[in-house]
């Protein structure tokens, strides 16, 4: 029973259904309430990292943009078994993507708080994605940091132009036409990933 699963139980069922719905099922979906829900994440995750870490701003954005990603929410979406709870329509053929278990996680938090109140929400935030653990969190994903802490912070277009020089490649990471940052590895990915890098400390962490 997915009350069991999320801890939770939820007076308004109706409000759970839609919670679980997606858009491809019906009009009445989880859409709005996952914008109200990702709001309540970043300032929920945002707060308490901020009373208990005392990191300085540009390293609490980095820790917070890991419990906010996608690829987390997707993590904690598997560890709570909800695949099964999720309403879909035909078109879908059950395909339960990253971005839809990211989605109702920030879906079931709006609608917790709906249905109780922000304590609640902040409880289930806490305890369903491991908040408490964050001297542990590691993302190395530093492509994503990048590209989430941007679109929050700047209104931009952002590209990595990379090429191979001899037995390495390079990296160059522009915002809009401005050059931000390089990169260097075996292959692309790592290249650009320490582009990424680079360019996350020189914009989000250096004073």
């Amino acid at each position: 029973m997915i009350d069991n699963k999320i801890g939770y139980k939820y007076q308004d069922r109706k409000l759970l259904k839609t919670a679980l719905t997606h858009p491809s099922k019906s009009k009445d979906n989880y859409q709005r309430l996952e914008f109200l829900g990702d709001s309540i994440l970043n300032f929920l995750v945002g707060e308490y990292l901020f009373k208990n870490c005392d990191k300085q701003e540009g390293d609490l954005t980095i820790l917070r943009s890991h419990y906010v990603s996608e690829d987390y929410l997707a993590r904690c979406f598997d560890e709570l078994g909800l695949s099964e709870d999720v309403i879909t329509g035909k078109s879908l053929n059950n395909e339960i993507t990253t971005a839809i278990k990211g989605d109702i996680i920030e879906a079931l938090i709006a609608g917790i708080y709906l249905d109780s109140d922000m304590e609640t929400a902040r409880s289930f935030i806490i305890d369903k994605l491991h908040i408490e653990n964050f001297e542990d969190a590691k993302n190395d994903n530093y492509k994503s940091q990048l590209q989430e802490l941007i679109q929050a912070n700047f209104k931009c277009s952002i590209r990595y132009e990379t090429e191979k020089v001899d037995d390495y490649f390079e990296a160059k990471f522009f915002m809009d036409e401005d050059y931000i940052a390089s990169g260097f590895g075996k292959d692309k990915t790592k290249a650009e990933q320490n582009c990424a890098y680079v360019a996350l400390t020189k914009l989000f962490i250096e004073e």
